[in-house]
């Protein structure tokens, strides 16, 4: 099974292409124009295994909402075309991962459904370059394309430690619910 995906958008606002292998080794290639973003993308890549490319040019000039935002649709837009018919998935996962004085906790569920509530309180309106508020309207942008639910927590001091810590959990969770366990569609309607 090849679970590879290639996908792209050109907006007005943004330029963006996007690989994804769910069946690779953590590598990656990210240039999103935010920088840490970027760092986000790269942990979430190495932690989840999943291969990852991106390629991103956007009105950084105005603000960074519509790079993050529309990366969010396209990554949830790969994942979909990636991870097709759901077979054999485990499909339901959770993670808890503590960074330093933080700790994060995401649920998922790959049930065909688009449900994000992600309980993330920032103290400071930016986090290095990036506005701290995108960073729950990028997991609200994956969920609607990618049609998952998340759920998400996350507690602490330090900005930078609990943004790196719920990347780090959802890719730890994505990770366990796109593993193929068996030869099923785990759902009881017979389709996910």
């Amino acid at each position: 099974m090849t679970r590879i995906a290639n996908v792209s958008r050109k907006t007005s606002e943004t330029d963006i292409t996007i690989k994804m292998n769910l069946d690779g080794t953590g590598a990656y290639d990210i240039s999103t124009g935010v920088n840490f973003f970027n760092h986000m993308l790269e942990s979430f890549s190495n932690h989840s295994m999943i291969d990852l490319e991106v390629n991103a040019v956007g009105d950084v000039e105005i603000d960074d909402h519509h790079t993050i935002e529309d990366i969010g649709i396209l990554l949830g837009e790969a994942f979909s075309q990636a991870i097709g018919d759901k077979k054999g998935i485990k499909r339901m996962a959770h993670a808890i991962v503590p960074m330093d004085d933080s700790v994060a906790t995401v649920a998922i569920d790959i049930g065909g459904r688009s449900y994000c509530n992600m309980s993330l309180d920032f103290k400071n309106e930016k986090i290095g370059d990036m506005t701290s508020d995108v960073v729950i309207h990028f997991f609200e942008s994956f969920s609607g394309s990618a049609k998952v639910n998340i759920y998400g927590t996350v507690e602490g001091a330090n900005d930078h430690h609990k943004a790196e810590a719920i990347f780090k959990a959802f890719a730890k969770s994505l990770k366990e619910a796109v593993k193929v366990e068996h030869n099923q569609i785990p759902s009881t309607k017979g389709v996910l």
